[in-house]
């Protein structure tokens, strides 16, 4: 079945979290296509706590294959590896390019996988540099490329491996199966004192009706990390990718947003359980406009930070991708 085109992110408006970590170091992914239905997927997770955390290695080249660079992420080597696959070079080719081109001159520290159709005929390599950080490990099946370092141990890879061919269903499910696979407690080895996998996951699946395959427009991009409250991403990534299976038609109205705690102290969650919306205002009791956001992109959760927001009465517009508002009070304790 196809997904419909929705963009979710589960996007929280506090203080983000500071990684200690200078260069992206993005842990675990795969890239894979269907050649029957040709679909383009590519998913992963990475112990960076920020928006667009492991979501910066995903690049989908749509009719093509998919490509991810990690591991001392480069804009640049991503960038050349795009332009060899929209060149035709195979995965293998663009591997070789890659480690022949590097733009640091220090392929020994790169991670890569990538995959193409082929026509109907699928290709895939991987590539991982002696000095990546431990541990590290890829595989690269006859329709997919799994790669991962900063590891607890090497299972997390090979599980992946296991949750993508064992999973019944669309590419989309079995990206999905393949994710579940990584979930432990320091999949990220960086991540084992938070009792997470990660602190940011993805998903992303091309169909080939899609026309644009940048961030938040493809049938299926889904997208989570983590700020301020710690969770666990691949089970958070999973509830909105549920979400996404049947997503009826709805009036927006307050019935259909939550809004809590009221009263509230430091922040304020907002949910909708059925449009996407697109920005927040806040105004006191006199209407004047205290807090105006507008989001890049379509979301269906937000917690605001209203702890420096005097003790009183407030009223939130919060307004949909379809231009519709609706207005609730609330109170500052």
């Amino acid at each position: 079945m196809k997904k419909k085109s929705l963009f979710n992110t589960l996007l929280v408006l506090t203080l983000l979290f500071i990684t200690t970590f200078s260069n992206a170091q993005h842990t675990f992914s795969i890239v894979a296509v269907d050649p029957d239905t040709g679909e383009i997927g590519s998913a992963g997770g990475t112990c960076l706590g920020f928006e667009d955390g492991a979501l910066a290695i995903s690049d989908i080249v749509l009719g093509v294959g998919a490509i991810h660079t990690q591991s001392y992420w480069h804009p640049t080597n991503q960038t050349n590896a795009r332009i060899r696959m929209e060149a035709g070079d195979s995965p293998q080719e663009i591997m070789d390019w890659l480690v022949a081109n590097d733009v640091q001159g220090n392929a020994s520290q790169r991670q890569y996988g990538a995959v193409d159709l082929n026509a109907g005929n699928p290709r895939s390599a991987a590539f991982t540099g002696v000095n990546c950080f431990e541990e590290f490990i890829h595989i690269a099946g006859p329709n997919y490329a799994i790669q991962g370092n900063i590891l607890i141990s090497e299972d997390v890879v090979t599980d992946m491996e296991a949750g993508f061919i064992n999973t019944e269903g669309s590419l989309a499910d079995k990206l999905m199966g393949a994710m579940q696979g990584a979930k432990r407690p320091g999949a990220d080895s960086r991540c084992l004192d938070d009792g997470v996998s990660s602190l940011s996951a993805f998903i992303r699946v091309a169909d080939p009706s899609d026309t644009d395959s940048s961030y938040g427009n493809l049938s299926l991009d889904l997208n989570v990390w983590v700020t301020s409250d710690v969770f666990e991403p691949i089970d958070a990534l999973q509830h909105l990718y549920d979400q996404t299976l049947s997503v009826p038609e709805t009036t927006f109205s307050k019935e259909s947003i939550s809004l809590y705690p009221n009263p509230a102290n430091e922040a304020i969650t907002i949910t909708s359980d059925q449009s996407l919306l697109s920005s927040f205002e806040i105004f006191d009791i006199n209407g004047k406009l205290i807090v105006s956001r507008t989001t890049e992109s379509p979301i269906t959760h937000a917690v605001i930070n209203v702890s420096n927001l005097t003790a009183g009465v407030y009223f939130i517009n919060t307004t949909n991708d379809k231009s519709e508002t609706v207005s609730q009070k609330f109170i500052k304790k």
